[in-house]
């Protein structure tokens, strides 16, 4: 009996010596293992007579009993230990202050198209939308576009599939036609209609892509329609813009003749930077001109009594100039590094 009650203590100790599970296993073997100490004493039950086996049999059932169960509550006890350490490191101190989410920002080139209706709508100009896909006759035919033009080949051109009359909008010019159209719906009975002047922010869709073109780009449209509106007008206009927006007194504006459909007579617009490293450098940044009778017509508009000019200019290239930017692509490659920089 006294033999059972030290082998008891015995396991007590060694089991609270363990450290780990890997240790209350050895300390496990020596007691409730084959060759254990509690296994030696079941087998010498054997060399006792049967009533001495009965009553040994029992209290060496009961040693081993308690031990076992000695074992499993220091099993338990290290599983404990080890899930409060582990929640110790990786536990939030929820009296600290908490982290803030970043603040996110406009993309540049909606801060560029922001800054473009602002400067525009100072001088009285609308903002007007309409559908990005559409249809040939406004995209072309109504901008006074010849069949043959290289513009309505697929070379140039998204047509959807299963029909040639519509396509993604090469430019936001048809806004051009549906406004004056709305325009002259709604005041066309007047002895005098009301002035259209308007801008038209959009996406528009051409196939072409490198590092200063993509498939897939932005354009705004300007259009002012009126009696007696003159292509002085129009530099006036254009050469007050480009100040405010490059907000430089010293930049040089010029129009070169061009030729597009849809006005006559026709211009390109250069900027010529006094500072800087493309000082002295002249630029291309839209095209111009006064707006072709064709279209006023198209427009439900008359050419003998109403004249207009209209432009259109590429705000992802504004937006590189104003920014520095070299590379188009940067603008749909959502880098959060490159973004960052314009929250």
């Amino acid at each position: 009996m006294n033999d059972l009650d030290s082998l008891v203590q015995q396991a007590r100790a060694d089991f609270a010596a363990a450290a780990d599970s890997t240790a209350l296993d050895v300390a496990k073997s020596r007691f409730l293992g084959k060759s254990g100490a509690v296994t030696q004493q079941l087998k010498s039950l054997g060399q006792l007579a049967a009533d001495e086996r009965r009553t040994a049999g029992a209290r060496i059932n009961a040693a081993k009993s308690e031990i076992e169960a000695l074992l499993e509550a220091r099993r338990e006890a290290l599983r404990d230990a080890l899930l409060a350490a582990q929640l110790a490191a990786e536990s939030l101190d929820v009296t600290l202050p908490g982290r803030g989410a970043d603040k996110g920002g406009l993309h540049p080139v909606s801060r560029t198209l922001e800054r473009i209706e602002t400067l525009f709508r100072s001088i009285g100009f609308d903002v007007a939308d309409g559908p990005e896909i559409e249809s040939d006759f406004f995209n072309f035919t109504a901008l006074n576009t010849p069949e043959n033009h290289p513009a309505r080949s697929m070379h140039d051109t998204f047509y959807l599939e299963g029909d040639d009359d519509v396509l993604l909008r090469t430019h936001t010019s048809p806004v051009q036609v549906r406004t004056m159209r709305a325009h002259v719906a709604a005041y066309g009975d007047r002895a005098h209609m009301p002035e259209i002047r308007v801008i038209m922010p959009g996406r528009v869709y051409r196939v072409d892509s490198d590092a200063t073109h993509s498939p897939m780009f932005h354009q705004v449209e300007g259009l002012w329609v009126g009696e007696n509106i003159s292509f002085a007008d129009l530099k006036g206009v254009i050469g007050d813009f480009l100040r405010k927006f490059f907000e430089s007194d010293d930049l040089q504006v010029r129009f070169r003749p061009s030729f597009f459909p849809f006005t006559e007579p026709s211009a390109e617009i250069d900027v010529a930077f006094m500072h800087g490293e493309m000082k002295g450098r002249w630029l291309e940044i839209a095209g111009c001109g006064m707006v072709h009778p064709n279209v006023l017509r198209h427009g439900g508009i008359d050419p003998e009594r109403y004249t207009g000019f209209a432009f259109g200019m590429g705000p992802d290239r504004l937006t590189m100039l104003r920014y520095g930017i070299n590379d188009l692509r940067l603008f749909f490659e959502g880098d959060l590094r490159f973004l960052s920089q314009f929250r």
